[in-house]
């Protein structure tokens, strides 16, 4: 698919078809991740790939937010395998796994498959639950599956801020 096309059509999909996605589609949407930029190519990136009902079923008591998604993907980071920024210690890792779920959403959007990426979970009851050991940090969860025939855009998928609000040349 064209990329402007990709990242003009692409929105978060709130409601899916009951079926698990197939593994070709989950190892392309891997594949993406894998092939992510990271600092320093220290790829501190952890998948946990939730894809039976077992699983999805642990994931609903974290979040009100699973949207019934047949699949799920949490990134996560290993905070022990970060660059880090000289100057005030910042860890590249959490951007790392951002960049990595990014490019996920854009290959899960790329392979038909609709996403959304979830913020509001309890990070405590997912470790819990999925006995993360505590060096790992989930930073996104991404609800995905075959979209349903109901599924459209949020109504504020197409509104965007002038630019002259956001971009800012040389300096603020």
């Amino acid at each position: 698919m064209d990329f402007e096309k990709l990242i003009e059509e692409r929105y978060s999909i709130r409601s899916f078809r009951p079926e698990h996605l197939s593994k070709e589609k989950i190892l392309k949407i891997l594949d993406a991740a894998h092939k992510a930029p990271t600092g320093c190519n220290y790829q501190p990136q952890r998948i946990l790939v939730l894809d039976t009902d077992e699983a999805i079923g642990k994931l609903k008591k974290c979040t009100k937010c699973h949207f019934d998604a047949p699949t799920a993907m949490l990134v996560c980071y290993n905070e022990n395998e970060s660059w880090v920024r000289k100057y005030d210690g910042a860890l590249s890792a959490p951007v790392d796994a951002a960049i990595v779920a990014t490019h996920m959403m854009l290959a899960a959007y790329n392979e038909g498959v609709g996403c959304c990426w979830v913020m509001h979970f309890d990070p405590f009851a997912v470790k819990n639950e999925f006995k993360i050991p505590d060096n790992i940090k989930p930073l996104a969860l991404l609800v995905m599956g075959y979209p349903s025939d109901e599924a459209t855009p949020h109504e504020f998928h197409s509104k965007y801020r002038p630019m002259d609000e956001i971009v800012v040349f040389d300096s603020f």
